[in-house]
């Protein structure tokens, strides 16, 4: 079923919202940029106006993200991303997430830890020991080879973010804050921070984080997106860039050589099949006519090592609740209240509980992915909700009966392609490490491995760590694309895609009004075990007292969080589908918690 331009705005005016927004839905119906910086999505746009489709824009804004955000995303880090033909319908996902260094091993790095028999440990953030080989370079070309238009070289798809690195650009409000918040840890981090800060000769050793609306300059970047364009993936993995990555992570204690590099290009991205459920929206809304298409929708997330997972088991819990009468059928008036954030909490605890344990790397370790999604699984772990209280600390189930900072963007164009992308660093600029002369920091995705040996997700030589960046997508029952939609944040993205798809299908609003709606945050802490190391719950200014209040009653430990605190609850984008007259229309919010916005061509 195609949804119709009726079902954009069941309600003029949400009555309910208690964070109206200042920003109106963009509409188009030749393609949109959707993205946390406007000048990134400038560059986007400018791909798709050349004759690129959405998937060229797409490594035209990841590239142009690394140099306007790269506190958040850069080409040091990985790459997820879910792409809908519009010609076939059919949804592709590819993995660009790189491997943990061939000649480590678990002993070594908890001998490097000094860690003793006992103690389980973990890669600090800042070491070099959380390097994995970075995985965007590759996945920037494979996009581009296997999804792209064919019509643009990779050196016009880079040329915007060559420009932007070398001729500079005004830096915007919230990166100016995040580059600020990581300057010491990248002065800590590297020896070359020189080149990813401002030169001030009135500062510290004469460079510091930009301000706000100050040009800043990454020529060194600019180089390497030249080389990257000029010589395709031997431009990163081999030659200059590849051995001052290799030089800088061996000075520091780490085990990345210049074969793991090589072999990731050699092997490339992975293709996979991306996992869906199928999501019928019956219960919350439909009696006041907001609830999801007849027959409900699919959604779909790109499968482990990434964490989509969680928001599919999330959703079905949450159907099972439904279905069995454990929750009601919400109505607006409930949304955000909290009966309704208990039900989500609770669910998001249990699925968390299960993905912190089973998900890892499917090439080394086997993941029951289908059962974790299985309707009659999702039942069983559907009974541990308590409506009445806050469930303790969870353990994860046995589905087969055996056995932080990033960036999202969402692009579509006038042939009906759509692309959720994402890229990132890990936290913040990852390990803050940048290779000599190359103008960005090295991901710290290893800290993500499990260092006790009984764990799936342990750490091995050659395996891809437990991964937090996920795109999504939802599609109607007849194939045909509803909306690509992701929010960013480490273990707030599942979190966020649950939030902003029942804002958008069970509750009725239009795309920027589900973004803007406050959201709240579980497990802020790293995931180990199958267990969420913190138990708080963040709840977003904007949530309502008597909500607050009523999660206390419950057992919960609340905590509200206000200005640029929420940070925490993600910055998402989100692209609809519909047809009016005709005609294919696209209908796009950006998240007011970023710089950036939805621009339409």
């Amino acid at each position: 079923m195609t949804l119709t331009a009726k079902a954009i705005y069941p309600n003029a005016a949400p009555a309910f919202i208690n964070f109206p927004s200042r920003r109106s839905t963009v509409h188009s119906t030749k393609g949109i940029v959707a993205c946390t910086q406007p000048l990134a999505a400038a560059a986007g746009q400018r791909i798709l106006r050349e004759g690129g489709n959405a998937a060229d824009a797409a490594v035209a804004t990841a590239a142009a993200l690394n140099v306007t955000e790269p506190s958040s995303t850069g080409i040091g880090g990985d790459m997820f991303c879910l792409f809908y033909n519009g010609e076939t319908k059919k949804i592709t996902a590819m993995n660009g997430s790189g491997r943990y260094a061939m000649k480590a091993s678990l002993e070594d790095v908890r001998k490097d830890l000094k860690l003793s028999p006992d103690d389980a440990g973990a890669i600090p953030l800042t070491s070099a020991l959380a390097a994995t080989t970075p995985g965007a370079a590759a996945g920037w070309v494979d996009t581009i080879e296997k999804f792209g238009s064919g019509k643009l070289s990779l050196q016009q798809i880079l040329a915007p973010a060559i420009e932007l690195a070398e001729e500079g650009f005004p830096v915007s409000e919230l990166s100016s804050n995040f580059w600020q918040s990581g300057e010491q840890q990248v002065r800590n981090a590297s020896p070359n921070f020189r080149e990813m800060l401002k030169n001030d000769a009135s500062a510290k050793d004469g460079v510091r984080a930009p301000l706000p609306g100050e040009i800043m300059k990454n020529p060194t970047l600019g180089q390497t997106f030249r080389a990257l364009a000029a010589e395709g993936k031997k431009g990163f993995y081999e030659g200059r860039v590849a051995n001052e990555l290799v030089k800088v992570v061996r000075d520091l204690g780490g085990y990345l050589t210049l074969d793991d590099l090589k072999s990731h290009a050699e092997t490339g991205s992975q293709e996979v099949d991306a996992i869906s459920l199928t999501f019928s929206g019956q219960g919350v809304g439909k009696k006041q006519g907001h609830s999801s298409p007849e027959g409900g929708v699919e959604i779909w997330e790109h499968p482990p090592n990434g964490q989509g997972i969680v928001a599919l088991m999330a959703l079905g819990i949450l159907e099972e609740l439904e279905r069995s009468g454990q929750i009601p059928h919400f109505t607006p008036e409930q949304h955000n209240s909290a009966e309704y954030l208990h039900a989500v909490i609770e669910s998001l605890r249990i699925a968390f509980a299960d993905a912190s344990w089973w998900v890892t790397d499917p090439d080394v370790v086997k993941v029951p992915t289908n059962e974790l999604i299985s309707r009659p699984y999702l039942a069983e772990r559907a009974k541990l909700f308590n409506a009445d209280k806050a469930t303790d600390i969870l353990d994860h189930g046995s589905p087969a009966h055996n056995h932080c900072d990033t960036v999202y963007f969402a692009v579509t164009d006038k042939d009906g392609n759509g692309i959720s992308f994402i890229n990132s660093n890990y936290a913040g600029f990852g390990t803050g490490i940048i290779p000599a002369g190359c103008g960005f920091t090295l991901q710290n995705r290893g800290s993500n491995f499990s260092l006790s040996q009984d764990h799936p997700n342990v750490l091995a030589p050659g395996k891809r760590p437990y991964h937090t960046i996920i795109p999504a997508m939802i599609t109607n029952l007849d194939g045909s694309l509803h909306s690509v939609y992701g929010v960013m944040g480490g273990f707030m993205q599942p979190q966020g895609h649950v939030q902003v798809l029942l804002n958008m299908l069970a509750f009725g609003l239009d795309p920027q009004a589900a973004l803007d709606s406050p959201r709240i945050c579980i497990g802020a802490g790293m995931p180990e075990a199958g267990r969420v190391l913190d138990r708080t719950v963040y709840v977003e200014d904007g949530v309502s007292e008597a909500a607050i209040q009523g999660l206390r009653k419950l057992g919960h430990r609340v905590e509200v969080l206000k200005g640029h605190e929420r940070g925490m609850f993600g910055r998402g984008q989100l692209i609809r589908a519909h047809r009016d007259d005709g005609k294919l229309i696209y209908s796009a919010g950006s998240d007011p918690r970023g710089d950036g916005m939805a621009i339409p061509m």
